[in-house]
């Protein structure tokens, strides 16, 4: 059993539910046993930071494509955002615009990957995360 350090809570921003249950079959797979919360856009993933009853996450896997509020709008608020800004986020989007990419590195991302279509693909991605982050120091 693996958790992504032991008292993180991590907050999947994704609006894809195929996506959502892959995030879940993998944490499953893998044994990552952290709480997963899961809204389904920038503006649902304001929310819940806002909301005093959540956990504040100990990371946030975003993807970039959303409606109402997409996660570069996202991640230019929250890091502007005292409470929020310490927060690590990894991207895990579709999006292979330098553009996203560029704009994502600047407002401090921990990492950015691309979603792989295959599987066993995605599940090792899922476990690049899990190993970086349980073996990075967090405040």
């Amino acid at each position: 059993m693996y958790i992504i350090k032991k008292i993180i809570d991590i907050l999947l921003v994704e609006d894809d539910i195929v996506d959502v249950m892959t995030v879940k079959r993998a944490f499953k797979e893998i044994n990552i046993t952290n709480s997963l919360s899961v809204t389904g856009n920038g503006e649902e993933a304001l929310e819940y930071l806002k909301d005093e009853n959540n956990e504040k996450p100990g990371l946030i896997l975003l993807d970039l494509n959303m409606p109402k509020m997409n996660g570069i709008e996202f991640l230019k608020i929250i890091k502007n955002n005292e409470a929020h800004k310490s927060i690590p986020v990894v991207v895990l989007t579709t999006s292979k615009e330098e553009q996203d990419k560029l704009s994502s590195f600047n407002y401090s991302v921990a990492g950015y990957i691309i979603k792989p279509v295959d599987y066993m693909q995605f599940l090792e991605a899922v476990k690049t995360i899990r190993m970086y982050w349980t073996l990075s120091e967090l405040p």
